[in-house]
């Protein structure tokens, strides 16, 4: 019985020492990384500001030559700032009501985009948002990673449901065909 007790002690006391010792790599992580948290904040920021067209041509500024667009629609990732360039400014023109980039005229669904949450760890962000295209309710994700300079380096789009991924797929195959031919 007194064996039983000193090995349930000492147990308790092993597992109390690896709490200590995992509870101090978390605040030296939470330390080191300090300067990423507050990159991805920045980041994030500045694409609330450029959304909201408070950043006019700002969307260059964000994005990172090397950044990578995973698409909802086209499996394969989109490499490089142009093609990343390219596909955000059609999901502006059609998800986000903003019209065909270079024309003055919004899109039938302007002003209904909204972001409605927004988690922040480490060099990433989650941002949930709601429209409504085509009389379709659309909610989406987009997934961000920044790296240490505050530029987006992946953009990865998440869509739902499958009436929305295909009026997405339509209004953007359009897009893209316009900004092309223009």
């Amino acid at each position: 019985m007194v064996f039983l007790f000193i090995f349930v002690v000492a147990e308790l006391r092993a597992r109390a020492a690896v709490r200590c010792i995992i509870l101090r790599n978390i605040a030296a992580d939470t330390q080191l990384c300090g300067r990423v948290w507050d990159m991805i904040e920045k980041c994030i920021a500045d694409w609330h500001e450029y959304i909201i067209g408070k950043r006019p041509g700002g969307l260059e500024a964000l994005i990172a030559d090397e950044c990578v667009f995973i698409s909802p629609i086209v499996f394969k990732p989109q490499v490089g700032k142009e093609l990343t360039l390219a596909y955000l400014r059609a999901a502006g023109g059609t998800l986000g009501g903003q019209g065909t980039p270079g024309e003055d005229k919004p899109a039938e669904n302007s002003g209904k985009f909204k972001y409605t949450k927004e988690i922040l760890a480490g060099s990433h962000a989650m941002l949930e948002f709601e429209t409504e295209m085509d009389g379709k309710y659309v909610n989406g994700v987009d997934i961000i990673t920044c790296n240490d300079e505050g530029k987006i380096i992946e953009f990865k789009v998440m869509i739902r449901p499958l009436q929305a991924v295909s009026a997405v797929h339509a209004a953007m195959g359009a897009m893209l065909e316009k900004m092309k031919a223009a």
